[in-house]
This record gives C-alpha cells, sequence and structure tokens, in this order.
C-alpha cells in the first residue's frame, strides 16, 4: 500500500477478473457453441472507473479487497502500471472475484460471476483520509456497509459521492442516503420505489433519499436523469459494438470526469454516453477507454440513436 495523498476521485468498491469468450450466438439450453478465445482480463465496476479517470489525468485512488491467486498480483500491476493509489487488502487462502463473460456477435454480454464472501470489504479496514483526502467519491455499493461509512465520511466533509447501483444489496437503502448522485441501471428505481415508469420512480427516489441526482442508464436508448427540477435526457452514440462489457463502469468514470471539471450537466451525460460507447468498441471492460479527446470528437461529429422525443413517457 503507498502512502495516502491528495486525488480528485476514490473509489470503494468491486474488482474482477475478467475472462472474456467471444462466441457467435448465445449458446441455447443443450447445445454446443464453439468459441473463439479466451482472454484473462481486469475489471470491476469501480476499479475500472478509477482506470479511466487516471487515464484522462486524474488523480486517482482505489480501495478495494482481493485474494492471494495469479489474479491479485494482475490487478497489482495494472494499478501500479497506470499510476492509481491502490489500498488492496488481501483475503488469505481466497480466491479473487472472477467472471466468465460470454460475448456474442452484435457485442452483446452474458456475465457468469463468483465472488466468494471472504472478499467482503469490512467498515474497520477503511481509514477516514483515504475518502475525505479527494474531490469525490465513488462507490458500488456491494460490500454495503463499507460503502455506507465511506459516503458518510464524504458526505460531513462536503464531498460529493457517486454510485453506480446494478443490483438492490442488502442494507443499500442506509448508503443510498448518503449519495449524491445515483446512476443506476434501468431496472432499479422501480424495484427501489414499486413504480416502473421512470418519470415516477426517478423523482421519487431522489426524493426519498435527498439524492442531488437520479438517473438510469438505459444502454442504446441513453440516460436519463432527473434533477430535482426536469428531466435530462442524453441519447447514445452509434458505434459498431464489440464488447458491451464495462459499458456502465466507463459511463460512470465519465459522469465523474464532467463533474470534476464542472461542466453542465448536459455536457456531463453526453461525454459519459459518448466513453461509454468508444468503450464497446474493443473486448473487455477496460480494452475501449479513449482518450478525452477522442470522445470530444465523437460528440461532435458521432451519429447517435435516435431520440425518445417524450421523455415523459418512458417506461
Amino acid at each position: 500500500m503507498t502512502e495516502s495523498s491528495k486525488v480528485d476521485v476514490g473509489g470503494v468498491g468491486l474488482n474482477a477478473t475478467d475472462t472474456l469468450i467471444p462466441v457467435a450466438h448465445y449458446p441455447a439450453r443443450g447445445s454446443k457453441v464453439e468459441f473463439r478465445s479466451a482472454k484473462v482480463l481486469p475489471g470491476g465496476q469501480v476499479a475500472t472507473a478509477m482506470i479511466a479517470c487516471q487515464q484522462w489525468g486524474l488523480r486517482t485512488r482505489y480501495v478495494g479487497k482481493v485474494g492471494d491467486d495469479s489474479a491479485a498480483s494482475l490487478h497489482r500491476a495494472e494499478f501500479a502500471r497506470l499510476g492509481v493509489e491502490a489500498h488492496l487488502f488481501t483475503s488469505p487462502g481466497c480466491p479473487s472475484q472472477q467472471a466468465f463473460i460470454l460475448v456474442d456477435d452484435a457485442g452483446e454480454r452474458t456475465v457468469l460471476w463468483k465472488r466468494d464472501t471472504r472478499l467482503t470489504l469490512r467498515p474497520e479496514e477503511l481509514q477516514r483520509e483515504w475518502i475525505t483526502e479527494s474531490r469525490a467519491l465513488h462507490v458500488d455499493g456491494h460490500d454495503t456497509a463499507a460503502a455506507a461509512v465511506a459516503a458518510g465520511w464524504a458526505r460531513a466533509a462536503g464531498i460529493p459521492v457517486i454510485a453506480d447501483l446494478d443490483e438492490i444489496y442488502p442494507g443499500v437503502e442506509a448508503l443510498l442516503k448518503s449519495i449524491d448522485y445515483l446512476i443506476t441501471s434501468r431496472d432499479i428505481p422501480g424495484r427501489l420505489m414499486g413504480e416502473p415508469k421512470l418519470r415516477k420512480s426517478l423523482p421519487a427516489l431522489r426524493e426519498r433519499f435527498g439524492c442531488r441526482l437520479t438517473a438510469a442508464t438505459l444502454g442504446e436508448e441513453g440516460v436519463l436523469a432527473w434533477d430535482g427540477a426536469q428531466f435530462h435526457y442524453a441519447t447514445a452514440f452509434r458505434v459498431q459494438p464489440v464488447d458491451t462489457t464495462g459499458a456502465g463502469d466507463i459511463f460512470h468514470a465519465g459522469f465523474i470526469y464532467g463533474l470534476l471539471q464542472g461542466w453542465p450537466l448536459r455536457r456531463q451525460l453526453d461525454f459519459a454516453c459518448a466513453a461509454a460507447a468508444l468503450n464497446c468498441t474493443a473486448i473487455g471492460a477496460r480494452g475501449g477507454i479513449q482518450s478525452v479527446e477522442a470522445i470530444e470528437r465523437l460528440i461532435a461529429t458521432g451519429a447517435r440513436h435516435s431520440p425518445i422525443l417524450d421523455v415523459t413517457k418512458m417506461a
């Protein structure tokens, strides 16, 4: 572990090693499908977001837990290579989190994952300065108790907290009370609020937990956000997808980057959408991370998917 220093963004959450398996199509039950390769690459929601932010010139810190296997060595080497300040706890006799990801010819992925309970990051393992010596905090909520403590420290210090939520973990409501920017997958607002329509569930979610912004990413349909006064909708960019693994992770990284630049919300959402789209043009959660200049070029000249004209009627 390295000595703590002031960074732009800190992250507390998941890392994983992804075995990417390209196939022509998703296997039908009882079938046999040939695969073309099997490539092991680093991933994980918060870990990947920190890598992207670091590559865009931000100073980053990551806090998480690994096993004592070769995957842990891969993570350590990658953080060191890119200059991320990494605080990695080791769980002895335990494998690091792993995922097997089937990627079809349309770029859509199906994830099979396994995480040993011994990899749970505990609140007492955190150090307050890792959180408060940053300009922003990013969490994914998987290790909910530790994430809630970190978010509480950040909130008390006036540091904005961004959350990437793709599942409703036990105890997550305690965490959500300290989240400023809650950006979830499409189904999460409805599951939390018992209301399937985003035009109702996003405002209800914001009001219930006091977030500054609630948003849902919608894949090729873009992203819908509610700021307490109005909806903001950004359309997705058209690219030739190779692998959608990590698109959400990079979207959150793009949002954080724009937030720390002080950009208007619309520009933040456009940058995040463009960064996520470009990441889908290569294999792996981090395979398509492009430069800020390349992302800006896509925003300026890239084609977009057709917009949903009336966002108030979105499901």
